[in-house]
């Protein structure tokens, strides 16, 4: 169980953002190029966005009693960056409005009463067409759960093996957890590579397919609706890509070219 305390969250951006010696903004994928900043504004939505270094991770988890975590096996990664926070209200609003699309269900005020809460009641499509729009894409599914895992090896969530209502939002309220419904973005605190709220708050669609029949893409992280058991970093969620639930979110990535 981690302990939290007003001080520390206060002292959170500060503490986060000591590595940065300027702002390093970016407008596009190609001007990643030669960059290596550990942390980046994308002009487009001014998202900031962390560095996830390559490597290779065990992905799924053999040890637990879910099965969409199984089989285990290796996988290797190039360098990416992803949105630190999930899109945000405030962040889909201008999208929509820039685009022409579709307005949200009228359902989502109800759950997302701010600019600065999850965008929520987006279907796999309207995820992809944000991201095709700023520029960036959706995260396949093992770059997903290798980002949440922020570094930490065969761990359930992305700081060990416990979880308590501190850590995250997830089945009714509790400690730091004070939001029956989805909580503003960046509630928490961040995993080791600097992402927040991977773990509850609002689902994420991944790039890919759940499996072969491909009828439903991957949704990852848990939400605000559900208990602990779905938000284990291997646990895969999944339904049909025209899905548009009141705890279905996303954030984008970015290639390192």
């Amino acid at each position: 169980m981690r302990k939290l305390s007003l001080i520390s969250l206060i002292l959170l951006p500060i503490s986060v953002y000591a590595d940065d010696k300027k702002e390093v903004v970016v407008g596009s994928a190609e001007e990643l190029k030669g960059i290596d900043a550990k942390k980046i504004t994308w002009k487009k939505d001014n998202s900031e966005m962390a560095l996830i270094p390559a490597g290779s991770f065990e992905m799924g988890n053999a040890k637990d009693w879910m099965r969409s975590g199984q089989p285990v096996y290796t996988v290797e990664l190039n360098a990416f960056y992803m949105d630190i926070k999930e899109v945000t209200m405030g962040q889909y609003k201008r999208f929509l409005v820039e685009t022409g699309r579709q307005a949200l269900p009228d359902f989502v005020p109800r759950y997302a009463p701010t600019d600065e809460h999850p965008a929520l009641g987006v279907n796999w499509f309207d995820a992809l067409a944000y991201c095709k729009w700023a520029g960036k894409r959706l995260p396949t599914e093992a770059e997903w759960e290798y980002a949440a895992r922020g570094g930490l090896k065969g761990k359930r969530y992305p700081w060990g093996d416990e979880i308590t209502h501190d850590d995250a939002n997830y089945d009714g309220t509790g400690g730091w957890d004070k939001w029956q419904k989805p909580a503003p973005v960046g509630s928490f605190m961040p995993n080791g590579y600097s992402l927040y709220d991977v773990t509850g708050n609002v689902w994420e669609w991944c790039q890919d397919w759940y499996d072969s029949d491909r009828n439903t893409k991957v949704l990852r992280g848990g939400a605000w609706n559900r208990n602990t058991g779905y938000l284990r970093i291997a646990y895969r969620n999944h339904n049909s890509p025209q899905a548009w639930i009141n705890s279905y979110g996303f954030r984008c990535v970015a290639n390192v070219t």
